[in-house]
């Protein structure tokens, strides 16, 4: 028998899988910490229930909870209880009630331990976030074999989204706010950007990928990641690709139905993302090194020949007859654009020419 001064109460949903009772109930943040326990990295792996606690992913989840106080989303954590719990329906509704838990009972976490420890991390910093309330999936606990199978079940067929839809859906990402704006609003990429997957099927009517044309973008602008973009940035940016379909045949012929993606795709390097992201790295070196006019400058693009079968794609972008998206193959495509354009190859593009020169002689 409980004693319900010694409990925790959550107003909750019954329901059953597979023959087992499962409990959905809402939580209080402020309580999470308190009640959650995570088995810590010290325990063996095999005897946990959970993996390790990975905290280099904490911080961009705890600024992501503190920065997005009313607009942040976080998912359900499930956790196994190491006791027998009690449920009270309520009159009328045989599977709406109240979850019952002993307070000495040891509630473990199956899925959402890194979700649990931002959480207590973000209420140091915001503690009015603690009331906020989370979901919570509980099951009864039927030892720890049976835990572990509950991680591997939770986790066996999650799939990571693609960088194209990830960037398609995220509106907090500055960076894939511009890529999203270039898709639609100037060519070469309108009517051509994949926006869901992260590869372009050799059939598709599509050329880039959305991830592409960010990544791209990126280094034209020498910005990272986490990097902000604002207006000047855009127009840049705009200006550039603008002027790379300007100077690049290819592109107008694919825009005005005269090649098909297919073809393009299959014969020229610049139908594809490493094209894409060398000439963002010539366009980094062309804004650096001739800031006032770069675009006369950018029309020498149209010197050069794209076509796969050019032997000076040779072990730069392609390797073994295939492309290579490494990104020394990147970097090494990148240089014979800047040597098209006459631009000075500075650092380790330097470098890696004299390397390269000295391996393929």
């Amino acid at each position: 028998m409980f004693d319900n001064k010694y409990c925790y109460s959550f107003p909750t949903v019954r329901g059953q899988q597979a023959g087992r009772p499962f409990y959905i109930a809402t939580c209080p943040l402020r309580i999470i910490p308190k009640i959650f326990l995570f088995d810590e990295e010290e325990v063996p792996a095999e005897l946990r229930a959970q993996r390790s606690l990975n905290r280099t992913r904490l911080p961009e989840m705890v600024r992501y909870l503190v920065d997005n106080p009313k607009e942040y989303v976080f998912s359900s954590l499930t956790a196994s209880v190491g006791t027998e719990v009690r449920f009270i329906p309520h009159e009328g509704a045989h599977d709406l009630g109240i979850l019952q838990v002993p307070m000495d009972a040891e509630i473990l976490i199956n899925d959402g331990q890194h979700r649990r420890a931002a959480i207590e991390e973000a209420l140091k910093e915001m503690p009015e976030l603690g009331q906020d309330n989370i979901s919570v999936l509980f099951f009864v606990d039927e030892g720890l074999r049976r835990s572990q199978q509950m991680f591997a079940d939770l986790n066996k067929y999650a799939v990571k989204p693609s960088p194209s839809i990830s960037a398609l859906y995220d509106f907090r990402d500055s960076s894939a706010c511009v890529a999203r704006y270039l898709s639609m609003e100037v060519k070469p990429f309108i009517g051509y950007t994949e926006m869901e997957f992260s590869t372009v099927s050799p059939k598709s009517a599509k050329l880039f990928t959305l991830s592409s044309i960010k990544q791209a973008t990126q280094i034209l602008l020498s910005k990272t990641a986490r990097s902000k973009f604002d207006d000047s940035d855009l127009q840049l940016a705009v200006s550039f690709w603008q002027g790379c379909y300007s100077a690049i045949s290819e592109w107008q012929q694919v825009h005005s139905k005269e090649l098909s993606p297919a073809n393009f795709r299959q014969e020229f390097i610049h139908a594809h993302g490493i094209g894409l992201h060398a000439l963002g790295h010539l366009g980094r070196s062309l804004l650096k090194q001739h800031p006032a006019d770069w675009q006369s400058k950018l029309q020498n693009l149209n010197k050069i020949d794209w076509r796969k079968s050019n032997p000076i794609w040779d072990n730069r972008a392609l390797h073994h007859g295939k492309l290579s998206k490494a990104s020394s193959n990147i970097k090494l495509t990148a240089n014979i654009l800047r040597q098209a354009l006459d631009l000075q190859l500075e650092g380790d593009d330097k470098k890696l020419e004299k390397e390269f020169s000295s391996n393929h002689v």
